[in-house]
């Protein structure tokens, strides 16, 4: 997994596949409730959210299939890697992401994990599904930026 650097937030996981799926609206940052040795392995960048997703059930926001490897040192204190874990939220945002999810064509996606100091933190979006012509509109814009980009560099060769 990607590890990286930016104003004192240390990237674990990035869920690249959710921008190309959804239109995200809103961006909420929430914490995780770990164990110790899936703190440990998250350290060492073992995380993966691709086929993550997140619902809330009585007033609780939980992610599921957030595949953490197990930490090799952890013998038998070591959880189950997909286990659903508890998102930390306050109650004001919990009932926020609810009222929205219930309109038509919402849900929440993880976008990624990272530490923020000691903590770790989840970069929850509330998106709407993208058909398959904005997918396709994506792509090529994508394209034409990347050719405009190709022709400035070459321009500047000169």
């Amino acid at each position: 997994m990607a590890k990286q650097k930016e104003s004192g937030l240390k990237l674990v996981a990035n869920n690249k596949k959710a921008y190309h799926d959804y239109f995200i609206e809103e961006k909420i940052e929430a914490g995780i409730a770990l164990a110790g040795t899936e703190v440990k392995s998250l350290r060492q960048g073992k995380c993966s959210v691709k086929e993550a997703f997140i619902r809330i059930d009585n007033g609780q926001v939980t992610i599921y299939q957030m595949n953490i490897s197990p930490y090799e040192q952890g013998n038998i204190f070591n959880k189950d890697p997909i286990r659903p874990r508890r998102l930390l939220l306050h109650k004001k945002e919990i009932l926020k992401l609810s009222t929205k999810i219930k309109e038509k064509g919402y849900t929440l996606v993880p976008l990624r994990v990272y530490f923020s100091g000691s903590y770790a933190k989840v970069e929850i979006g509330l998106a709407k599904g993208k058909k398959l012509y904005d997918k396709r509109e994506d792509i090529a814009k994508k394209d034409q930026m990347r050719d405009i980009q190709r022709a400035h560099k070459e321009m500047q060769k000169y």
